[in-house]
């Protein structure tokens, strides 16, 4: 409606001066729409633009619809996210703990528009091991809030470790952690914690130096206790070639660094977790060394 006005206003104006005005402010107006429009919908590496916001229409439920490449968003039968419930968990202490081979190397800050991730791919960051199958380590990234559930709590952060077998297939490891009272920040993030500011300046990426992942470890603790269950990408396309492990032990993290995280990203939502999905009769195993 107001650039109707305006128009109305700008054919019935006799000075040169006062339409050059109006000019100007319909210029400021349509950047600003442009604008808004782009960085709300920004997302996929800036390709195909989605949204974390369900009043667009580019929300996680419609994501199935924008790209035929995604039609597993809406269709698939293993999505990721689920939420745990630890009543129907099975006990599988044949799984083993997790075996992570990690090491320090050279990794970039990225800000992908609808998250911040800390990327190791053209490096040896090292790797994790599923029955005998190697997955290198590419790249971790943080969701806010949390997208797995535990008993239907959400938590207040997740963070993903993203490694790729030589057939393509997929293993994320994800962390959650929670707000408590007193607690210290994250350790890894702190380290980092400069950096992911300097990323709301339109800055895309930082070269970090070497980063180790087995930093992202609470110190003094290995990872002992998971859940593991077959899903997918929580991102388009949702491809459904994901083994999934999800740590038992809920991490601490400040608010003050979910915050740095949500302000850095570009896509005009603080959120960007996808809701949990149907489990459709799939079963999550439980591996936990205080019970073997």
């Amino acid at each position: 409606m107001l650039q109707i006005a305006i128009m109305r206003f700008y054919n019935f104006a006799p000075n040169f001066i006062f339409r050059f005005v109006v000019s100007l402010i319909l210029l400021s107006y349509f950047r600003s729409q442009i604008t808004v429009c782009s960085a709300d919908e920004e997302g996929y590496n800036g390709t195909i633009r989605y949204s974390y916001n369900e009043s667009t229409l580019r929300g996680p439920s419609r994501w199935g619809q924008l790209d035929p490449n995604w039609f597993l968003c809406g269709n698939g039968t293993r999505q990721s996210p689920i939420n745990i419930n630890a009543s129907t968990v099975q006990l599988r202490p044949q799984l083993g703990g997790l075996q992570t081979n990690y090491s320090p190397a050279p990794a970039t800050l990225f800000n992908r528009g609808n998250e911040i991730e800390v990327n190791w791919n053209g490096s040896d960051a090292g790797n994790l091991t599923v029955n005998g199958t190697v997955y290198k380590l590419l790249e971790c990234h943080w969701h806010t809030p949390s997208e797995h559930r535990l008993n239907g709590r959400r938590f207040d952060m997740e963070i993903h470790l993203v490694h790729k077998n030589d057939r393509g297939e997929i293993a994320v490891v994800g962390i959650l952690y929670k707000y408590m009272r007193w607690s210290k920040p994250d350790p890894f993030l702190s380290s980092i914690y400069q950096q992911i500011l300097s990323l709301r300046n339109g800055t895309k990426q930082i070269p970090l130096g070497i980063v180790n992942p087995r930093d992202i470890e609470s110190p003094g603790r290995r990872w002992r206790s998971y859940y593991r269950y077959n899903g997918s990408l929580t991102t388009p396309p949702c491809a459904e070639n994901v083994l999934w492990t999800v740590l038992k032990r809920v991490q601490t993290v400040s608010p003050k660094q979910v915050q740095a995280l949500q302000e850095a990203v570009d896509d005009g939502f603080e959120e960007n977790a996808r809701p949990t999905q149907p489990l459709n009769g799939r079963k999550v195993s439980l591996y936990s060394r205080w019970f073997f």
